[in-house]
C-alpha cells in the first residue's frame, strides 16, 4: 500500500495593505480616469506607489511639473474630459502654477493633485518640515476653480468626486486637491472604491432670457456672431452651424475658438480679429451674439471694440458676464444656450415678431437695403479687404511658412502652439480644418506651452499626428522633455523656429521704445538639431523652401521628431494703435 506524498505547504505572501494612496487611485479609475500625468515627490510617494499596482491606470511622467500641467491640459482639451495631474509638496506644488493659470483660462479640466505634509503641520504651525509653506492653498485659490483638502483617509473618495465634479462642470477649469505625507502612507481598512458618482452642474439657460434673446434675434436685420473657446469647450459646433445658418448671420471666431465654425463657410468671417476691419464689421452689427467668450483684450482687439448695436453674451463664467460690455447676458454652457435659441427661433419663412426692435439703431445698423449685399457677400468682401492690408506689408515670408505648415499638417491633426510669432500668426490666419483640434498658451499667454501640450494630445488622440510649434526662447523651457516623448514614443514632430531670441518682445521694444534691450532678447541657443539626436529623436534643419516636404516627411515618420526653421519673422502691423 502506498500512500501520496505530503504536498509542501504553499506559501502565500502577505497582502500588501492598502493606503491613502490606493484610496486615490481607486477613486480616480471609479470616475473613468485611465491616464494621470505627473511627477514624483517625497511627500507623494504615498500616489506613485500605488499607481505600482493599480491595474489599468497610465501614467505618464514628464521632468518639469509645468509641462505636466502642460500636458495634462492638453489631455483634458482634446478629450473634454478631466485629466489627473499628481505632483508633490512645496516647490512641486508651486511649479504647477502657470499650466494651472492656463488651464484656467483655457476652460482645460485639470485634477492636480499635490501632497501635503503631516496632518500635525497644516495650519501654518512653522514646524519645519521639508517643503512646508504656511497656507499652500492660499497659492491656488486665485488660479483654480476651487481647492480641497483632505485629512483623513474616510475623506478621500468623496474628495476626489468633488474635485472631478467641479473641474467638469461648465465652465471647465481646473482644481486642486491636496493630501498630507501620512494619510497617502496610512494602512485603511476603507473598502476598496468600486463605484463613485461626479456629476457635472447642468448649467441651463433660463427660459425668459432666452426668449428675450430669440426674440432680438428673430427681429435682428444685421445679425452678427462672435463664437469663443465655450463654444468648442461644450461641444457646441453643430448648434452653431444650425444657428447661423438659419439667421444667415455671420460668424467670427476667437483665437481661442478656431475650429467653432467652418473656415471656408460662406458666412465665416474666419478669426481676424487683430484687424480693424473685421472690428468695424462687429461693431455695425445691430444684434451682435457673443458666445463662450468674455470679450477680453485679444477678442476685443485690445479693447478698441466699441459695440454700436445691442449684444447678447452667453457665457458659462459667471464672472465674464458682462464684465467688458453692457449686454443681455445668458448665464448657460454655450451648446445648452444655443439649442435653446434654436428651438425658440422661428423656422425659415416664419415671422413670429413683425415689429422691429423698439428704440431702432442709427440708420447705419439698419442692414442692407435692397441693393446692399448679401450676408454671404459682405463677408466675401471683408475677407478681401483683410488680404489686401497684408498685401502691402511685405509679408510674404510669413504667409508663406504658415501656408506650409498647413499644407504638411494633415486634416485629422492636432496642433499645439506656444506663444510665438508664427504662433501669432496662427491665431488669425490658420484653418485647423476641424473643431478642438488647434490649442495654444493664448489665455495665459505663459512660455512653454507647445511641446508639452503636444505630448497631452498625442496620448489623449493616439491615432492622430500632432505638430507642436514653438520659438527657439519657448522652446528652451521644454527640452527635458524630449525625453519624455522618447520614453513613450510619441508621435509628436516639433517644429522650432529659430529666430535667435525672444522675437515677440523684440518687436514689441522696437515698436514701443524704438530700440531693444539685446541682453534681455537676444538669446545663446544650443544646436537643436543635434541635441534632439542627444535624446535619440531625428531631427532636420530646414529652410522656407524645404519647410513643407521637411513637415511632412516628419509628421509621417513614427514617434517623435523635430524640425529646425532658422527664421526672423514679422508680425502684421497691429490696427489697434492709434495713427
Amino acid at each position: 500500500m502506498s500512500t501520496a506524498p505530503t504536498p509542501a505547504p504553499t506559501t502565500v505572501p502577505p497582502l500588501t495593505p492598502r493606503t491613502g494612496g490606493d484610496l486615490v487611485i481607486e477613486s480616480l479609475t471609479a470616475l473613468g480616469a485611465d491616464t494621470v500625468f505627473g511627477l514624483p515627490g517625497q511627500h507623494a510617494l504615498g500616489l506613485f506607489d500605488a499607481l505600482r499596482r493599480a491595474p489599468g491606470v497610465r501614467y505618464v511622467g514628464l521632468r518639469v511639473e509645468n509641462n505636466a500641467g502642460f500636458a495634462a491640459d492638453a489631455y483634458a482639451r482634446t478629450t473634454r474630459g478631466v485629466a489627473p495631474l499628481l505632483v508633490s509638496t512645496g516647490p512641486g506644488a508651486l511649479l504647477t502654477l502657470p499650466a494651472l493659470q492656463e488651464a484656467a483660462a483655457g476652460s482645460a479640466a485639470v485634477l492636480a493633485i499635490g501632497s501635503q505634509v503631516p496632518v500635525a503641520g497644516l495650519g501654518g504651525g512653522r514646524h519645519g518640515y521639508l517643503h512646508e509653506l504656511v497656507d499652500q492653498p492660499a497659492a491656488f485659490r486665485p488660479v483654480v476653480k476651487s481647492v480641497h483638502t483632505v485629512r483623513t483617509a474616510s475623506q478621500i473618495p468623496s474628495a476626489v468626486a468633488a474635485a472631478w465634479e467641479s473641474a467638469l462642470s461648465a465652465p471647465h477649469g481646473p482644481v486642486w486637491l491636496e493630501i498630507p505625507q501620512d494619510v497617502l502612507l496610512a494602512p485603511v481598512d476603507v473598502p476598496v472604491v468600486a463605484e463613485l458618482a461626479a456629476s457635472p452642474r447642468t448649467l441651463a439657460p433660463r427660459p425668459e432670457v432666452i426668449a428675450e434673446a430669440a426674440r432680438r434675434l428673430g427681429a435682428a436685420r444685421w445679425p452678427v456672431v462672435l463664437a469663443g473657446g465655450g463654444v468648442v469647450r461644450a461641444g457646441a459646433e453643430g448648434e452653431l452651424l444650425a444657428l447661423a445658418e438659419r439667421l444667415r448671420a455671420p460668424v467670427a471666431t476667437t483665437f481661442g475658438g478656431k475650429g467653432a465654425f467652418p473656415w471656408e463657410h460662406p458666412l465665416s468671417l474666419q478669426s481676424w480679429l487683430e484687424d480693424r476691419y473685421t472690428t468695424d464689421f462687429l461693431e455695425e452689427a445691430d444684434v451682435l451674439l457673443v458666445v463662450g467668450s468674455g470679450l477680453g483684450e485679444l477678442s476685443s482687439n485690445y479693447h478698441t471694440f466699441r459695440p454700436r448695436g445691442r449684444v447678447l453674451q452667453i457665457e458659462a463664467d459667471l464672472g465674464k458676464l458682462e464684465s467688458n460690455h453692457a449686454a443681455l447676458g445668458i448665464h448657460a454652457d454655450a451648446r445648452a444656450a444655443l439649442a435653446a435659441l434654436l428651438a425658440e427661433l422661428p423656422e425659415p419663412g416664419q415671422d413670429p415678431w413683425p415689429e422691429r426692435l423698439p428704440e431702432q439703431p442709427p440708420q447705419r445698423l439698419q442692414g442692407p437695403g435692397p441693393d446692399a449685399p448679401s450676408p454671404e457677400a459682405a463677408v466675401a468682401a471683408l475677407l478681401e479687404r483683410v488680404r489686401g492690408r497684408l498685401d502691402g506689408q511685405r509679408l510674404d515670408l510669413e504667409r508663406e511658412a504658415l501656408a506650409a505648415v498647413r499644407a504638411a499638417l494633415p486634416d485629422t491633426a492636432v496642433s499645439c502652439w506656444d506663444m510665438t510669432i508664427l504662433a501669432y500668426w496662427a491665431w488669425s490666419a490658420f484653418d485647423p480644418r476641424r473643431s478642438n483640434a488647434f490649442h495654444s498658451a493664448q489665455g495665459a499667454g505663459g512660455l512653454g506651452y507647445g511641446f508639452p501640450a503636444a505630448l497631452g494630445a498625442a496620448l489623449a488622440a493616439p491615432d492622430r499626428p500632432v505638430l507642436a510649434v514653438s520659438g527657439d526662447g519657448g522652446a528652451m523651457y521644454s527640452l527635458a522633455e524630449l525625453a519624455t516623448a522618447r520614453q513613450y514614443d510619441l508621435p509628436v514632430t516639433w517644429l522650432i523656429v529659430d529666430d535667435g531670441g525672444y522675437g515677440i518682445l523684440r518687436e514689441y521694444m522696437t515698436d514701443a521704445f524704438g530700440a531693444t534691450a539685446a541682453e534681455a532678447t537676444e538669446l545663446t541657443r544650443p544646436d537643436f538639431v543635434a541635441l534632439a539626436e542627444s535624446f535619440g529623436v531625428p531631427a532636420v534643419r530646414t529652410d522656407p523652401e524645404r519647410l513643407g516636404a521637411d513637415l511632412a516627411a516628419a509628421l509621417a515618420a513614427p514617434g517623435p521628431s523635430v524640425v529646425v526653421l532658422p527664421a526672423r519673422l514679422r508680425m502684421f502691423a497691429p490696427t489697434h494703435l492709434p495713427d
